[in-house]
């Protein structure tokens, strides 16, 4: 930061109109409307601060992001380097050269999203008056400068040429900045109405139209040697009322520079991806975003660099991402790619996750993906997928991919290569992996990770639809629209003959994946009586169904005799044994038999 200066508005529109300040590409859309910009040719009619901007030395910087100019300059942007970019006051800069600056009207929307064109005009009166609102003062026009009534069979005020805007004492804003127009206009208005107009017009011009013409805005400039991270965060600051930037957009930017489109290819990249159940969802367009991508590409480029000795370290914090090269990004683009897929399929085959809505945590695909792309083969030996499990579910279970994760990222990367090339050290996920009892108790609900990852533990250990006795693979899932349901339904639980406490009725251990159409024959009966009416229904016979319903990790006999307590006990049992299984944890406070 180089400090806080008044710098004249004239001379930093002028530089827009020149393309010599331009908007870095990250930057989004001019948004104001119409009432916001009349408030703000208000505002500096009187002189009042309208806030700093901030401005970035775009001169001899060490990065380069792809700039525009700003809506309205009739120039191409590629035909100038601009010395500055706006940081913060696009909204604000944009508004005062498109009324006050630009000969073009202010294109604008209003209502369900319809554009429309104005130009703006100083009522001299109403600006000169002290028993209205600035505001007031401050017209807005049609295209065509005509402005109608009752549905456009009557003018109430005509300004579609000069003498008319002389007759109404309206002047034109967009010539303020512009000397030579003000004056003509100056003369054609006194000449039209007389001298006796002399006075009012001097008021006017000394009042209202000079104040903005010599108006100055506090204006900081970053200096050229900070760094990509610190526009990043300054940005963040600064936008607080406008929707985050994210690290993706500063990328897209910065490689848009060298005449690459990311957001393109990430567009094509995701084509290659948006089929796979894992990675989407029905409200959510994705559980897997662009700036996931770069930031698995930059631990992947770190981590080849870093077995080359050419790094220190494997990292992927956001000073890391923005860093990335293009040239890195090339390289390793398409062998991410496969990597993210052989995620997939690991996720779908061996650890029975089907949807976007059952995975645990999205954020573990990150490194999940680095880990195949590095070198899928030494992940298909049986030895190593076993240890590949195991750190998932340590991820999972020991709920520590919920956020802050660059750090965890680049160590369970190093660890897990280094552990599945024979090294003995575990990663530090499995090592800081716990799980306790009464947490099992006390899931309730998809919010949580553990609780997905009972879910896929159920599946994973073998579970059989309760009705048909299918196995409960990714397509039979999806196909038959499986969802978590209580065993011992609610209705019944809450009875008051039953009085089942809701921590007990509700917790994962009293759930479990079943198919749509088999949960209709459940109602909200006892299980023995809908066992009865399955067996009933649909000619199975006892031994058969006990054998569908024990694939679910449930105590057959507690189930068929309604001993709800006997039930959640046994099955809290066999859950935390497949916890253990699956993580080699022990889990603490384990009930017993």
């Amino acid at each position: 930061m180089t400090g806080t200066n008044g710098e004249a508005l004239k001379e930093i529109l002028s530089s827009i109109d020149k393309g010599e300040t331009q908007l870095p590409d990250f930057q989004r859309g001019w948004v104001w409307d119409d009432g916001r910009i009349r408030a703000l040719i208000a505002s500096l009619t009187n002189n009042y601060p309208i806030g700093a901007a901030m401005f970035l030395d775009n001169s001899g910087c060490s990065f380069h992001f792809k700039c525009r100019c700003v809506e309205g300059v009739g120039i191409d942007s590629s035909s100038t380097t601009p010395r500055y970019l706006i940081l913060d006051g696009q909204q604000r800069f944009t508004s005062m050269y498109r009324s006050l600056y630009c000969q073009k009207p202010v294109e604008i929307t209003e209502g369900k999203n319809k554009k429309i064109l104005r130009y703006y005009y100083l009522h001299i009166p109403t600006c000169l008056s002290t028993l209205t609102d600035r505001v007031d003062g401050v017209i807005s026009v049609p295209e065509n400068r005509i402005i109608t009534e009752n549905i456009g069979r009557d003018i109430k005020l005509d300004l579609s040429s000069s003498e008319k805007e002389y007759a109404n004492h309206c002047f034109p804003a967009n010539i303020i900045f512009d000397p030579v127009a003000t004056t003509k206009w100056q003369m054609a208005y006194i000449q039209y109405h007389g001298m006796e107009i002399m006075e009012q017009w001097t008021l006017f011009y000394s009042k209202i139209l000079q104040p903005v013409y010599e108006f100055r805005v506090p204006l900081i400039i970053l200096p050229n040697t900070i760094s990509k991270e610190a526009v990043c965060q300054v940005f963040e600051n600064v936008n607080t009322g406008g929707v985050t930037l994210t690290v993706f957009e500063l990328v897209t930017a910065s490689f848009a520079a060298d005449g690459f489109k990311l957001r393109d290819d990430w567009a094509n990249i995701w084509n290659e991806l948006k089929d796979e159940n894992v990675l989407k969802f029905k409200n959510n367009p994705q559980a897997f975003w662009g700036t996931d991508f770069l930031t698995a590409l930059t631990l992947l480029s770190n981590y080849h660099k870093f077995a080359k000795g050419e790094r220190i370290g494997v990292s992927c914090k956001k000073k890391d991402v923005l860093s990335l090269e293009l040239s890195d990004y090339q390289q390793y683009r398409s062998k991410l790619v496969e990597g993210v897929k052989e995620a997939v399929k690991f996720i779908q085959q061996y650890l029975k996750i089907y949807t976007s809505v059952d995975l645990p945590y999205t954020s573990q695909l990150i490194p999940l993906s680095v880990l195949f792309a590095i070198d899928k083969h030494l992940w298909f030996d049986a030895t190593n997928r076993a240890k590949m499990e195991q750190w998932y579910w340590c991820g999972v279970f020991g709920e520590l991919y919920g956020s802050a994760n660059e750090t965890r990222y680049a160590n369970d990367i190093v660890g897990m290569m280094k552990w599945g090339k024979g090294g003995k050290e575990l990663p530090d996920t499995i090592i800081r992996a716990s799980f306790n009892y009464s947490r099992l108790q006390r899931l309730y609900t998809r919010n949580s990770a553990a609780y997905k990852g009972v879910m896929a533990l159920i599946l994973k250990d073998g579970a059989t639809d309760f009705v048909s006795g299918g196995l409960m693979d990714f397509a039979s899932y999806v196909d038959e629209a499986t969802d978590i349901h209580h065993i011992f339904p609610v209705n019944w639980c809450t009875k008051k003959e039953n009085n089942i406490p809701q921590d007990l009725w509700n917790s994962v251990i009293n759930k479990t994946p079943l198919y749509a159409r088999s949960n209709r024959f459940i109602s909200g009966e006892a299980p023995s009586k809908y066992s009865e009416r399955v067996e009933r229904k649909l000619h199975i016979d006892s031994n058969t169904y006990n054998h569908f319903v024990a694939s679910h990790n449930i105590d057959v006999e507690s189930f068929r005799q309604d001993d709800f307590y006997t039930f959640y006990k046994k099955r809290a049992i066999a859950l935390c044994e497949l916890i253990e299984q699956a993580t080699g944890k022990v889990v603490d406070g384990k009930p017993t038999e």
